[in-house]
């Protein structure tokens, strides 16, 4: 199923691995033009644009976009048991490490009676998009609204795709989810719509424009993020999933193809990579691939995932070789199937994951850390949603006069040095007579 990528015996520079590492790039661009056309036709029509957006894509018609109260009431009245109890163990796991996540305030003094104060504001107003096409993501609404919360966040909106099988609802464990964390405003509308609705308002469904959009999607969603960023801040574009596992000979085949696949599942342009030292274990993986995705639920979105131009094994030399290949491709989900792995060398992932007991999935679910990860390579420069992704760093400068005219002579000569001397004279009109 996955393609091979022989890079033994070459040396590449990091921009040569750039180019070499699998990448779903054609999908991306197309899902660029398409995401901003969607999300203008929601700025310009409003309310019906997003109507006509759930006929086309959702097959819903009709419906009520922003959600009443009774169908959240309903829907947690309805929730399984087994599931609540996951929901409250993960909100418990993820609010108890978004809260290491809140940097203290601290006053730096510079002088006497010169003092720096250095804090985090947070932002008023979120828009969560948690997806719901080909899976539903309940834990989704954990890992956006936990974080923003811990945060400070005042007013968190949702919007997760109305569903044909609900009747035009949102799916009943997202409105559970949701309901358990508080969140009374709700949207069924989905995709690049939901994206666009949230940074640019829809008075007729009486929302208001949010200052930060977050939440994983397809690449459509990423797509839309990149549409409105200036418009509203976003996280990183967290799009269709990507798992790279780095392994050596010590690794075991099972685990490798299951993980693969626990990946695969997500979406047709979810993205699969091995990179191994070892040649047998690479042909394990495969018989194990061969043997396991014909057998899984979702056997047909596996197999295009796993086939598809973003999903490959790449042979390498050394553990070194795989090190810098996994920072050259900077996966959103990078696990550690090494005899000595070091955690600390992969400095380009959104999440690592070490050991063979540290699957994705228990990161997905119940680890504590959060899932809404940066795909596409963005990992070389962007974080993962975090408490921080909601929190806007402020400096509050208050000197006493004494502490300014310490500084008096210092602050007009650069002033004139740079030829704006109205700034030396805004601070000398303090010690005019």
């Amino acid at each position: 199923m996955l393609r091979t990528i022989d890079l033994r015996g070459r040396d590449l520079t990091t921009a040569e691995l750039l180019a070499t590492v699998p990448r779903a790039t054609a999908a991306r661009e197309a899902a660029v033009t398409a995401a901003a056309a969607i999300v203008h036709e929601v700025a310009e029509r409003g309310e019906d644009a997003l109507r006509d957006q759930a006929d086309r894509f959702d097959g819903v018609h009709g419906h009520a976009i922003r959600v009443p109260a009774t169908h959240l009431e309903e829907a947690l009245a309805g929730l399984d048991p087994l599931v609540r109890e996951a929901l409250d163990e993960a909100i418990t796991r993820v609010r108890a490490a978004s809260a290491a996540q809140i940097p203290p305030e601290r006053t730096t003094e510079l002088a006497p009676g010169a003092r720096v104060v250095q804090r985090w504001q947070p932002v008023r107003r979120v828009g969560v998009y948690v997806p719901g096409g080909k899976a539903v993501y309940p834990s989704s609404v954990v890992m956006n609204v936990v974080p923003a919360q811990v945060a400070g966040v005042s007013e968190v909106a949702l919007a997760s795709p109305p569903q044909t099988d609900q009747g035009g609802r949102v799916h009943p464990v997202i409105l559970a989810a949701a309901h358990l964390l508080g969140v009374t405003e709700v949207y069924a509308m989905g995709g690049a719509g939901a994206v666009g609705a949230f940074a640019h308002g829809v008075p007729a469904l009486d929302l208001e424009p949010v200052d930060v959009v977050t939440g994983p999607g397809n690449n459509f969603v990423a797509a839309a993020k990149r549409a409105v960023a200036g418009l509203v801040g976003t996280d990183s574009e967290a799009g269709a999933t990507e798992i790279l596992i780095v392994a050596d000979d010590s690794a075991d085949a099972r685990l490798v193809a299951a993980d693969l696949i626990s990946q695969a599942e997500h979406d047709e342009q979810a993205a699969a990579v091995l990179v191994t030292t070892s040649e047998r274990l690479a042909g394990d993986v495969a018989r194990e691939l061969a043997e396991r995705a014909p057998r899984t639920r979702h056997s047909a979105r596996v197999g295009v995932a796993l086939s598809g131009p973003q999903s490959a094994v790449i042979l390498v030399d050394d553990v070194a070789a795989a090190t810098a290949v996994s920072n050259a491709y900077a996966p959103e989900h990078l696990e550690l199937h090494l005899a000595e792995p070091r955690p600390e060398d992969f400095v380009h992932a959104g999440a690592v994951f070490v050991g063979e007991s540290s699957p994705v999935s228990l990161g997905d679910y119940l680890a504590g850390s959060n899932h809404v990860l940066p795909t596409g390579g963005q990992a070389r420069y962007a974080a993962g949603l975090s408490a921080s992704t909601f929190l806007r760093p402020q400096q509050v400068i208050d000197y006493d006069r004494a502490a300014l005219a310490e500084v008096r002579e210092r602050i007009v000569a650069l002033a004139d040095a740079e030829a704006l001397p109205a700034h030396g004279e805004a601070v000398e009109a303090r010690f005019e007579a």
